[in-house]
């Protein structure tokens, strides 16, 4: 059996991605009852207002899921509180020490993955005794690794360094790069991008139709000093690239950034003042679909191009 699908107890190895403004109860519960891992962005949830997505996703929902939570949230001692009182089963950590949790989450009974951008971070992560890694490339939207590393480079490197499950993320969007991950040795894949582009995403109509028409090149990853960021190319993404050009200190960087300019451009739709995170897949999708139909074609698409490529290559 899949060891993603028997960690987590999933008919498919698809995890959402815990994304920032998108990943809401309805999004998560959506894509667990299709079959694969739905997950709740706590990054940019109250405690409480965690509290209640989970409690929604628990009645939307008899399938398993998780919550994403990003290590250098301000609360995290409070919101880690909150997933044991609620018994949720899964974590996935992000940006920061795996070491710091993972003991404590474990003997709560929860599994625990953590996100990486590196084999350097995947070997930190075996140390720390997680369960499974999530390696994630440079094509993916929002939060992003210094080292600029592919998918297509970083898979294959992780898994000739760790033995644990291995589920892969960055720029992949359809069932033909699901079989490409698998390929380069990933047991899973983790998707962001195509999830936050469908009708349960929370995130506004406004960001969904503008990253739909999103063609190759429109994003960039920018913010290298502060916290790189992968960002569609809009005013504000002007704002920083001038900074960036004059030179710009981190902590100008940081006041030009401000508070909740993620939440102005993802949630509240300001295609220009706000900061809008998406992939390098977004230039791939090019309708607002329910999650059914997403994990529908994914799984489909997956299984003819495994067969193409079993009828197509024998190179005996």
């Amino acid at each position: 059996m899949n060891r993603i699908c028997h960690l987590f107890g999933i008919k498919y190895p698809i995890i959402q991605g815990g994304m920032v403004w998108c990943s809401g109860w309805r999004l998560a519960s959506a894509v667990s009852n299709a079959g694969g891992l739905g997950l709740l962005g706590a990054g940019s949830m109250h405690p409480e207002t965690l509290r209640e997505h989970i409690r929604k996703c628990k009645a939307a929902t008899d399938k398993p899921f998780g919550v994403n939570v990003p290590l250098m949230y301000p609360e995290i001692e409070t919101l880690m509180q909150i997933i044991a009182e609620e018994e949720v089963k899964i974590v996935f950590t992000s940006a920061g020490n795996p070491k710091i949790w993972t003991e404590w989450l474990h003997n709560k009974g929860i599994i625990v993955a953590h996100v990486v951008s590196s084999t350097r971070f995947a070997a930190k992560c075996e140390e720390a005794g997680v369960d499974a890694i999530v390696a994630e490339g440079f094509e993916a939207g929002g939060h992003n690794g210094r080292e600029e590393t592919t998918t297509l480079c970083l898979i294959p490197a992780v898994r000739k360094s760790c033995t644990l499950p291995l589920i892969a993320a960055g720029g992949i969007a359809t069932g033909e790069g699901i079989l490409a991950a698998r390929s380069l040795g990933a047991d899973g894949v983790q998707i962001g991008t195509r999830f936050a582009l469908t009708e349960e995403s929370s995130a506004s109509f406004a960001f969904k139709d503008r990253c739909l028409r999103l063609n190759e090149g429109d994003t960039i990853l920018t913010l290298k000093q502060l916290s790189p960021t992968r960002l569609v190319k809009n005013d504000f993404y002007k704002h920083i690239e001038e900074a960036e050009k004059r030179g710009a200190s981190v902590d100008e960087l940081r006041e030009l950034l401000g508070r909740g300019r993620a939440k102005l451009g993802i949630f509240e739709g300001d295609l220009f003042e706000g900061e809008l995170e998406i992939g390098q897949g977004a230039s791939m999708i090019k309708h607002l679909q329910p999650v059914s139909e997403v994990m529908q074609e994914l799984v489909e698409d997956y299984n003819t191009a495994l067969r193409r490529i079993q009828d197509e290559l024998n190179w005996n």
